[in-house]
């Protein structure tokens, strides 16, 4: 057994620069075709699909080492799923009744005052997510992970993953900070919730990332550029990341770079 990145499999480099240039290009054409296909983005932004284009042509350059990054992603169960997927409508919850107690105003957007059926909604939400936890949380953040630590490896994906959504960067300076400590910190809880075992990755992942998504949209206010829900969204996502990190700074062993089989190219 090897590090994916020793010299013999030729580091990971190249694996992760390919992933990320496609998975910007990708979502920015994909972006701006959206609206030629009709397809309303509020029922799924086509962007999210710019990862998992990304780690396609990954595969098709390293089929092996792919493969391996990927085993078990889409079966089986892991322990701190459970935990993940409550982590969502805690953060949600944290959030909004802070802007409720804050301002005196309890949003709710019912469901069925939505313009598309709710059911579709949470379909393609879940669609959407896994386009893009395939390659975030699935691909690069197991890569990484044979290089870092796993809180410096969530860290530093869920930075690339915030400075990835770039239209944010057009809205407040303190809005756009905000969202980018909250993709951080979402990042982090992901991480240690995937450490240990990589089966069942995806759905898990992008289980989470659709709720949060859902919940923001029935519960928030933060697509209008508001700054004070994205600010209280960000500082929920805040809590729950410190919380994660400190229960498993507390029962994980020693961090070990992750090996994957030295045949595998």
């Amino acid at each position: 057994m090897r590090t994916v990145g020793n010299a013999r499999n030729g580091g990971i480099g190249a694996p992760v620069g390919v992933f990320l240039t496609v998975a910007f290009l990708a979502a920015g054409a994909l972006g701006a075709a959206q609206p030629a296909t009709g397809i309303p983005p509020e029922v799924v932004q086509l962007t999210q699909f710019g990862p998992a284009l990304g780690v396609g042509l990954a595969a098709l350059l390293w089929p092996g080492r792919v493969r391996a990054l990927l085993a078990g992603a889409l079966r089986g169960r892991r322990a701190g799923g459970g935990a993940l997927l409550l982590t969502a409508p805690l953060i949600i919850a944290l959030s909004a009744g802070a802007y409720a107690l804050l301002t005196g105003d309890a949003r709710f957007t019912r469901p069925d005052t939505l313009e598309h059926p709710f059911a579709l909604i949470v379909v393609a939400q879940m669609i959407g997510a896994c386009g893009e936890e395939i390659g975030w949380r699935c691909f690069l953040q197991p890569l990484l992970r044979t290089r870092y630590g796993p809180l410096t490896t969530s860290v530093t994906v869920g930075a690339i993953w915030g400075v990835w959504h770039v239209g944010v960067f057009a809205e407040d300076p303190v809005y756009a900070t905000a969202f980018l400590v909250g993709a951080i910190a979402m990042s982090v809880v992901m991480g240690w919730a995937l450490e240990g075992t990589r089966a069942g990755g995806l759905p898990l992942a992008g289980g989470f990332h659709a709720l949060i998504n859902l919940g923001m949209l029935l519960l928030m206010d933060e697509e209008s550029g508001a700054v004070l829900p994205m600010t209280l969204f960000g500082a929920a996502c805040l809590a729950a990341a410190v919380l994660w990190t400190w229960r498993n700074s507390r029962t994980a062993p020693a961090a070990r770079i992750r090996t994957i089989p030295e045949h595998v190219r």
